[in-house]
C-alpha cells in the first residue's frame, strides 16, 4: 500500500511541477492567440493561431499583440517607432522623410485600382501630432481599408503591447513563419 501511495506522491508532484512550468511559460515567455478578423489579411487571416513572444521590445515591421481596451486585444504591425514622423503620399510609406517598401502589400497592392493606403500625415490621425509620442507606437493593419488602427485609435503605450508575433501554428496546413519585411 505504501509503495502505491509513494507512486500517486511522485504522480502528483510532476504534476504540480509541470503546470508551474506552464504557468510561468505563459505569463513572461510564449502564449498563443487566436487571429480575429480581417485587419491583418492577407498577411493573417481569421481564426489563425499565432504564438506571441513576451521577449524583448517590438521593432518597425514587427507584428505585435496589445490591449486595445479591457475586453480585447488587437493584432496590427508596427509602422513607427517614438519620436518618428510617419507619413503616406501616393501610397509609399516615409519614415523621418525616407520612403520604405512594404513588401507585405505587394499582393493587395496588385488587386485594388487606386491607393490601398490613402495619403496622411500623423497630424491628421488620432495620433494628432508631428511624431509619434514617445513610450508609443503606430500601428496599421495590413489590410489598410478595413483596419481600426493607430490612424483612428491613436499611437499604442508600448506598456499595453502584449508581444510579437511571426508564428502561425494553426491550422496545421497553413502552419508558416511571417517574414516582417
Amino acid at each position: 500500500m505504501s509503495k502505491k501511495k509513494n507512486e500517486t506522491l511522485e504522480w502528483l508532484k510532476s504534476l504540480v511541477v509541470a503546470f508551474v512550468i506552464v504557468l510561468i511559460v505563459r505569463t513572461f515567455l510564449f502564449t498563443p492567440i487566436l487571429v480575429d478578423g480581417a485587419s491583418m489579411n492577407t498577411t493573417l487571416h481569421d481564426h489563425e493561431r499565432m504564438i506571441v513572444s513576451k521577449l524583448g521590445e517590438p521593432e518597425r515591421f514587427d507584428i505585435v499583440v496589445f490591449h486595445a481596451n479591457e475586453k480585447q486585444d488587437y493584432i496590427k504591425r508596427v509602422i513607427g517607432l517614438p519620436g518618428d514622423k510617419i507619413e503616406y503620399k501616393n501610397d509609399i510609406l516615409y519614415v523621418n522623410g525616407k520612403a520604405y517598401k512594404e513588401p507585405y502589400l505587394d499582393d493587395q497592392k496588385e488587386t485594388i485600382e487606386g491607393d490601398l493606403t490613402k495619403s496622411f500625415t500623423l497630424e491628421d490621425t488620432a495620433v494628432r501630432q508631428a511624431t509619434v509620442p514617445q513610450g508609443h507606437v503606430f500601428v496599421m493593419g495590413d489590410n489598410r481599408q478595413n483596419s481600426t488602427d493607430s490612424r483612428m485609435i491613436g499611437a499604442i503605450p508600448i506598456e499595453e503591447i502584449v508581444g510579437t508575433t511571426n508564428v502561425v501554428f494553426y491550422p496545421l496546413k497553413d502552419m508558416r513563419i511571417i517574414k516582417n519585411e
